[in-house]
């Protein structure tokens, strides 16, 4: 199980910090991934990481401004999202793909096993 925390309303060139809280005790087997759909829009991915953190990617939107992490002592993913722009407005989900010791970051959706509930990041111009 997958959940989110951490969204909200703010202002163009403020910040936010999306946390994906996961449930289970194999949390170090999956590579997570973030990803946003927008009112009207299709599901898009905004970035991933490797179980151990040291693949990450990002879509070329995001990059410079949002960086993921994650603790898997604490199975939790995080999503720093800085400089945010009035076109990063969506509702934000986690998701993980089993794929134990693997260094390949899925960038599309159905190839996770997993989803968070979403939240929801508004950000006003």
């Amino acid at each position: 199980q997958l959940v989110e925390s951490g969204g909200g309303l703010v202002q163009a060139g403020g910040s936010l910090r999306l946390s994906c809280a996961a449930s289970g005790r194999t949390f170090n087997s999956y590579v997570m991934g973030w990803f946003r759909q927008a009112p009207g829009k299709e599901r898009e991915f905004v970035g991933g990481i490797t179980w151990t953190g040291g693949f990450k990617s990002y879509t070329d939107s995001v990059k410079g401004r949002f960086t993921i992490s994650r603790d898997n002592v604490k199975n939790t993913v995080s999503l720093q999202m800085n400089s945010l722009k009035p076109e990063d407005t969506a509702v934000y989900y986690c998701a993980a793909d089993y794929a134990p010791g693997s260094t390949v970051i899925q960038t599309i959706g159905g190839r996770y096993d997993y989803w968070g509930q979403g939240t929801q990041v508004t950000v006003s111009s």
